[in-house]
């Protein structure tokens, strides 16, 4: 890779010395590299993990489904919950927060082998979540976590389920090594660390000393470190600085699923390559959309990738303009014309490779229930309103 591609951070990090890192162990799975794609919410579904996976090997979890309406049999919620026929392992992430509902959906899961690996959500910062007791709040009142992990391993016959939380909701009031202790306590196969708090949101850098923390209070399961892998090399300095068995890979990837080959490739010892020129991006944009059309028809389909486009053209000449272009399209026509129109030889920006993608903007006061603070040790399930899928943390 040319040197303009690296950024001063990573200018000097060679790539992984043999037998540096070990394959990651989620249960029976062996994961190599030790990379794993975050799970976000209308991004990660079935067509974009096929065309991550095109790029390299890693875990691929799907985005996040909400277990009542699993167990109830929300129509929505079970096609979330789909893979495609060629998926292997194939990897989803649960969020719920009542004990009975988590069980009965991760009992539906396992069942007839629908799933080789569930992930669960206690991360998500979106106010209309925490303001009712769910998402990042809930780890504050430890008793109902862990009797919603005991529900789910228990009923989870052998498939390995693991955890992913945030350091807490604020620097305040921080619940990252409890949820650890807990998941580890229960039988959990690993747990991830997005290290900020529910208040930082996803804004300013990650603190990757809270994954060290973590991986020094939870010893006999893997830690996987998740924030700021913009680059391959961001992922061995952080297993390298934090000693974490394992990386999630969220934003960095919208819009550059190529990012998980440079994983690879730097994982494996080697240099990994340039990024593609626009006549590549161009043909892997067509690539996703028609994926997207196929799994969910096409006017659906392509009305999806229209955010998926916003990142693939950032850094690129007069991108502004065709965005506006492109966040208008309704068919894979009107997609194939515009983007026949690109300078194919355009070389990627160099400016692109760290540029934020997706959520970003702002930090907040996380909102909680009247009084929740008061009664932590309530294990007392908040309301079902407290399951709304908008975000996976």
């Amino acid at each position: 890779m040319q040197h303009k591609y690296r950024s001063a951070l990573n200018r000097d990090v060679p790539p992984a010395r043999r037998g540096e890192f070990a394959a990651l162990r989620v249960g029976p799975l062996e994961v190599w590299p030790p990379v794993v794609l975050a799970p976000m919410a209308g991004v990660t579904n079935a067509p974009f993990r096929t065309l991550c996976k095109r790029f390299g090997a890693g875990l691929y979890v799907s985005e996040m489904i909400t277990a009542r309406a699993l167990v109830e049999g929300n129509e929505k919620t079970l096609r979330l919950a789909g893979f495609a026929p060629e998926e292997k392992p194939r990897s989803l992430q649960l969020y719920g927060v009542d004990p009975k509902y988590v069980g009965d959906a991760v009992d539906y899961l396992v069942s007839e082998a629908r799933v080789d690996h569930i992930d669960m959500n206690f991360g998500c910062p979106v106010r209309k979540v925490t303001r009712r007791g769910g998402g990042a709040a809930l780890p504050l009142r430890p008793r109902l976590l862990r009797n919603i992990v005991r529900a789910a391993v228990s009923r989870a016959h052998g498939v390995p389920v693991t955890l992913k939380f945030r350091i807490g909701i604020d620097d305040e009031h921080t619940t990252d090594l409890d949820c650890g202790r807990i998941a580890e306590d229960e039988g959990c196969a690993a747990v991830a660390l997005h290290a900020r708090t529910a208040a930082q949101l996803y804004d300013g850098e990650a603190r990757w000393e809270a994954i060290a923390r973590l991986k020094q209070a939870v010893r006999t399961i893997p830690v996987l470190g998740n924030g700021d892998i913009w680059e391959a090399e961001d992922a061995l300095r952080m297993m390298r600085q934090t000693g974490c068995d394992g990386v999630v890979v969220g934003r960095g990837c919208l819009g550059r699923p190529w990012l998980f080959r440079d994983l690879a490739d730097v994982f494996d010892g080697r240099e990994p390559s340039d990024p593609p020129c626009f006549g590549e991006v161009a043909e892997l944009m067509l690539a996703h959309a028609r994926l997207l059309a196929a799994w969910f028809g096409e006017s659906f389909g392509v009305r999806g990738f229209r955010k998926h486009a916003t990142w693939y053209t950032k850094g690129f000449r007069d991108s502004k303009s065709l965005r506006v272009r492109l966040c208008e399209v309704r068919t894979l026509a009107e997609l194939e014309e515009i983007l026949a129109g690109i300078d194919r030889a355009e070389p990627f920006s160099p400016v692109a490779v760290r540029a934020p993608r997706g959520k970003s903007g702002g930090t907040q006061k996380v909102a909680l229930p009247d009084g929740y603070l008061d009664h932590l040790d309530d294990d007392t399930p908040p309301c079902p309103e407290a399951e709304d899928p908008s975000s996976g943390g």
